[in-house]
């Protein structure tokens, strides 16, 4: 039983979809999504069926994997059950965890009215959405005053995410909607990233974070170091005291766990993440495996492997062996070690940082190798064809194709 279908969850189905075993594999989607790419879905740069596959078919070709879309709401360790929000429940010898992340309001569950976050296609669409009508309704404004606050889009989080979703909604209203509108000057629109921290891209050297902060600024971008939200109100964001008026508002601040350890009765951290063994299972259970951005498992230099698509397909091809061997009555494989391949981070449609360790890049050709491995990971080859014409119209041209709203009537 494998519960999710993000890159972990597919990787351990993938790996085993050719052993004797009945693999159920359940999502409350139907859809698997390339998250590192959902914020150009955001910023209009993409439609959604560039970066989203339905799961059945993705797992079409191992006749012995069935897929459920179904919710997953507890786990019975003693029965060994997955319990479904229907009421059901689905019997397992072997469960897989997958569940990911969601967002994190630091105690402030009612921020998310006003702040979406960006985790799902929904949420992409929902951003989206409210980032095309804010300038609509600026076009509307005869007030100036007025008109600018709806043109002030407000970032939460200067971590990777919200560094790429500041810059693609920059260039979008820089540079590829002025012509569009009569009334509203898309070019002064402002563009703000409050962080809270004293620098951008956390996980990145400090060199790389002060040149993507320059290329932010660059673009037009206004970044707040030391800059803690203390409220998100309808009006904008109170940091340091100071409201910051704002026709929109996107959180990229923090994430949350799954549920699954509150399911397990697991040990976790403050962010609820599981705390696995060195072999990914639940200590006391060693036919639960948790993985990706819901497990917490510590390195050998003590910091957590971090919460990356990388990250999570290395850990569901290594679950998928350790089970296989177990299949075969073999000796498992030794513990799991994540090998870094390296950080990436577009800053702009153009523009992008590389961390490769020693070898650190930014820049235009730091962008290619960006563009070459998102395509790289892409599933499928009419995506990985569709997603690189749509970058090299975009680059060529600076037009996106992806600007519609959708009314209710739509």
């Amino acid at each position: 039983m494998i519960v999710g279908a993000g890159f972990g969850g597919l990787e351990a189905a993938r790996n085993l979809g050719h052993e004797a075993v009945d693999i159920t594999v359940i999502d409350r989607s139907n859809h698997h999504v390339f998250q590192p790419l959902l914020y150009q879905v955001a910023g209009a740069a993409l439609d959604i069926s560039q970066i989203a596959w339905p799961i059945r078919h993705l797992l079409s070709r191992w006749s012995q994997v069935a897929v459920l879309m179904a919710e997953a709401c507890g786990i019975d360790s003693v029965a060994k059950a997955v319990l479904l929000t229907d009421g059901s429940r689905i019997p397992y010898d072997t469960l897989i965890i997958a569940t990911g992340a969601t967002h994190a309001y630091f105690g402030h569950d009612e921020w998310a009215r006003y702040a979406p976050g960006l985790k799902t296609l929904g949420d992409a669409l929902s951003i989206r959405q409210h980032l095309l009508t804010v300038f609509e309704q600026a076009e509307r404004e005869a007030d100036a005053a007025r008109r600018q606050v709806l043109q002030t889009i407000v970032v939460v989080g200067g971590g990777a995410t919200g560094v790429e979703l500041a810059c693609t909604i920059a260039e979008l209203a820089h540079d590829d909607m002025p012509d569009d509108f009569r009334r509203v000057d898309t070019r002064k629109a402002r563009i703000v990233v409050v962080e809270a921290a004293s620098r951008l891209l956390a996980g990145f050297p400090e060199s790389l974070a002060a040149y993507v902060r320059q290329a932010m600024e660059h673009l037009g971008i206004t970044v707040l170091l030391e800059h803690a939200v203390t409220e998100c109100r309808a009006e904008g964001v109170v940091c340091n005291d100071h409201l910051i008026e704002a026709g929109a508002i996107f959180w990229a601040a923090g994430v949350r766990a799954s549920p699954a350890a509150e399911w397990l009765h697991a040990s976790a951290d403050k962010a609820g993440r599981v705390k696995v063994r060195h072999d990914l299972s639940v200590p006391e259970h060693p036919e639960i495996f948790v993985i990706g951005d819901t497990a917490l498992l510590e390195q050998q230099d003590g910091k957590p492997v971090p919460g990356l698509a990388a990250a999570a397909k290395q850990q569901g091809r290594y679950v998928a062996r350790l089970i296989k061997a177990r299949l075969r009555a073999q000796p498992p494989p030794s513990e799991f070690r994540y090998r870094n391949y390296g950080n990436l981070a577009t800053v702009g449609k153009h523009n992008a940082v590389v961390d490769f360790g020693r070898l650190r890049l930014h820049g235009w050709f730091a962008w290619m190798i960006w563009a070459i491995v998102h395509i790289y990971f892409l599933i499928g080859a009419r995506n990985r064809v569709m997603v690189a014409l749509n970058w090299l119209w975009l680059y060529v041209k600076g037009e996106r194709a992806a600007r519609i709203i959708l009314s209710r009537k739509s």
